[in-house]
């Protein structure tokens, strides 16, 4: 069996496969399907400092390939994630990763200073997909400057991985990725949702309640790919790749990109298996191919 181990900043997996933010709950969830231990970690749900209702149903719709989702950040805020579910999650044998948003630089520093007292929490995941309501909703992840900015903040109140997730919904990705290393991030994970709209011609009407909602699942892998090629050769922090990954052939074509590890997301809710069947998927290429540890196929692209 070859050595799939990885590490990301002082993130140590025993495998490249983690689930992605909004699709996996908070893993437990999916306990009763998959054995968690078996994967190198799980990113929960994205996490703000106070309570968020979301947005308005409906916020989700089957598209080709693919789905759209405006869910809105639900959730009860970092204060209750601590109190009540930070005690279910902490001994679950995998390494459990926070996704933290937010609408001001404050909010997303505020609330990683607190995830950062958690013993059993080694990383965040840092949402800068999110609008910055100071500048009339403009994401944080579409300038270099506002990248950098809330990176950096965050950097100086957080000690563990920072792991900072791009948008890309912007001209030029590798721009974004290098203003989060400059501002301190350990490693970059992309690619968040496109944005996209679906309509209902017989109703004339949007089927989501905020008309355009962030797309992912098979239709976005190539875009995913490419992003992740630009980003791995422009940066020398680890990329973690996302995006349409729905098996482990999938999963190592990211790799192979310049990927040090992968996400995988909407293939959770056809087959919430999905993460373990690609962990054992990736190791079965290996050996096919004679390599003895996951290392030496990243980057590994012959161009």
């Amino acid at each position: 069996m070859a050595d799939l181990s990885v590490k990301i900043g002082e993130l140590q997996m025993k495998n490249p496969v983690m689930t992605a933010s909004g699709t996996f709950g908070y893993g437990e969830e999916y306990a009763d399907f998959v054995d968690l231990g078996r994967i190198g970690g799980v990113i929960v749900k994205g996490t703000t400092l106070h309570p968020r209702e979301g947005n308005p149903y409906p916020r989700m719709a089957e598209t080709p390939q693919g789905m759209l989702n405006a869910v809105g950040l639900q959730n009860k805020g970092v204060h209750y994630f601590v109190e009540h579910i930070y005690p279910r999650i902490k001994d679950i044998g995998t390494n459990m990763i926070v996704n933290v948003s937010g609408s001001a630089i404050e909010d997303y520093a505020e609330t990683a200073s607190i995830i950062d007292g958690l013993d059993k929490i080694p990383a965040i995941e840092l949402n800068i997909s999110c609008p910055n309501v100071k500048q009339g909703g403009m994401a944080f992840g579409v300038t270099a400057r506002g990248a950098e900015e809330v990176v950096s903040a965050v950097r100086k109140v957080y000690h563990k991985t920072l792991i900072v997730k791009l948008s890309p919904n912007v001209t030029d990705i590798t721009e974004i990725a290098r203003a989060a290393e400059a501002g301190g991030a350990d490693s970059v994970s992309l690619i968040n949702t496109l944005l996209g709209m679906a309509i209902d011609a017989e109703r004339r009407r949007p089927l989501l309640s905020t008309i355009t909602g962030g797309m992912s699942g098979a239709a976005v892998k190539p875009i995913a790919l490419r992003m992740v090629w630009q980003v791995s050769r422009a940066v020398q922090i680890p990329v973690i790749g996302l995006g349409g990954i729905m098996n482990a052939r999938d999963a190592v074509e990211f790799l192979l990109a310049g990927a040090s590890a992968i996400q995988i997301g909407t293939a959770n809710f056809i087959d919430p298996c999905v993460t373990v069947r690609v962990a054992e998927g990736i190791n079965d290429y290996l050996d096919r191919h004679g390599f003895k540890s996951v290392s030496e196929i990243v980057g590994a692209l012959e161009v």
